[in-house]
């Protein structure tokens, strides 16, 4: 077996969900830091103050710009990180940070919050209000691979995080309109239900066989567009599909 890479998490501002999600993961989870992951860093899990040089660095939360601690630390994460992903909504695109613009009644100093990608570059999204346990265990399976598995495993480990890194390029602004501009208005949209299943306010409905969004309640998390099979495609992931799931399936085989 390939030596271990360093991981962590860094906690901005956020609600602690995507650290949620990932302890979510149980014996999966037990089996990823048993056998590819060193998990260094992380306010919750780690006994460590200061964010050390790292692998892959999840970084969970917006940042506030008026608190000069947070900018010092989301600026030390890219420094010793080689890989930087936005772990969820709040970080990949501000989310309902982004609502907190002008102040807070109880803390009026705080009122002004960036995606993390607003501040240094980021290596790819994985976006959500939690990301699913599975997908922050498959990203997590798949940077393994690319960083220390053989070719073959590198070639299919590049091909599932390739999306992902796009979203990354793509910028920091999300709402449930890109589906109804990007997707809707193109004539790609299929109904197949996708956006809505996955938004986590309910924000999206099915109405004659197509999204009807709720801007009202949407909170800019990224998810519906990410999840919508239109919103990319790669003939790379769909024709190795299989073998993709299978590199991922053979990794978290506990007690093997």
């Amino acid at each position: 077996m390939a030596e271990k890479i360093k991981a962590g998490h860094v906690h901005m501002s956020g609600c602690t969900g995507c650290l949620v999600s990932v302890a979510d993961n149980y014996e999966g989870l037990l089996k990823v830091l048993d056998d590819y992951v060193d998990w260094v860093y992380d306010l919750t899990l780690a006994d460590v103050r200061h964010i050390p040089e790292m692998d892959v660095a999840f970084v969970e939360g917006s940042v506030c710009i008026d608190d000069h601690l947070s900018v010092e630390e989301i600026l030390e994460t890219r420094k010793k990180a080689k890989v930087v992903v936005a772990l969820g909504g709040c970080a990949a695109y501000g989310n309902i940070t982004r609502f907190c613009r002008g102040g807070q009644w109880n803390q009026p100093q705080h009122e002004s919050y960036l995606p993390i990608g607003d501040i240094i570059d980021v290596d790819l999204y994985i976006p959500g209000c939690a990301p699913t346990p599975q997908q922050i265990r498959n990203v997590v399976v798949m940077a393994y691979l690319l960083l220390k598995g053989n070719d073959e495993q590198k070639t299919l480990a590049a091909q599932y995080l390739k999306p992902l890194m796009q979203l990354a390029e793509r910028g920091t602004t999300a709402c449930g309109c890109d589906v109804m501009y990007d997707i809707i208005n193109q004539g790609l949209c299929m109904g197949c239900g996708s956006c809505a299943a996955s938004c986590p306010v309910r924000a999206i409905s099915m109405e004659y066989g197509k999204p009807n969004i709720n801007r009202e309640l949407c909170i800019k998390c990224g998810a519906c567009y990410s999840q919508c099979p239109r919103s990319w495609y790669d003939s790379g992931i769909v024709d190795n599909y299989e073998a993709i799931m299978d590199a991922v399936d053979g990794a978290l085989k506990v007690g093997e």
